[in-house]
């Protein structure tokens, strides 16, 4: 089955919403999530209190099945998204955000490449 999954508990920069500009780091924040989870990859999805967002797509928080790698942190903790909590999905919050605070520490991906 093919579904669309929106990663809870993060924000990855903008490159495809229409009349947007593409935002700092966004082109390699994709690359990152395309290297991580390839079309086709074996993923488990972990849900959390609301199942979907208003766009209709799963929410969830992604592992690669064959090494349980956590997508969502992953992505945090290599420098390619920042924290975003919505209420009530906040299972992984504290994790996500400590490995904001590591990857922007090591000045690493978008917190040496993007001002502000």
């Amino acid at each position: 089955v093919e579904e669309r999954i929106r990663l809870i508990g993060i924000d990855t920069p903008e490159t495809k919403r229409p009349d947007t500009p593409i935002e700092c780091f966004g082109p390699e924040a994709t690359a990152a999530i395309e290297e991580l989870v390839p079309v086709g990859t074996a993923i488990r999805v972990e849900r959390d209190v609301v199942a979907r967002d208003d766009f209709g797509r799963l929410l969830g928080y992604v592992y690669r099945a064959d090494d349980d790698t956590f997508v969502n942190l992953r992505l945090v903790r290599d420098g390619f998204a920042t924290p975003l909590s919505i209420e009530p999905n906040v299972t992984h919050r504290e994790t996500i955000v400590e490995a904001a605070q590591a990857a922007a520490a090591d000045d690493l991906g978008l917190w040496a490449a993007c001002p502000g």
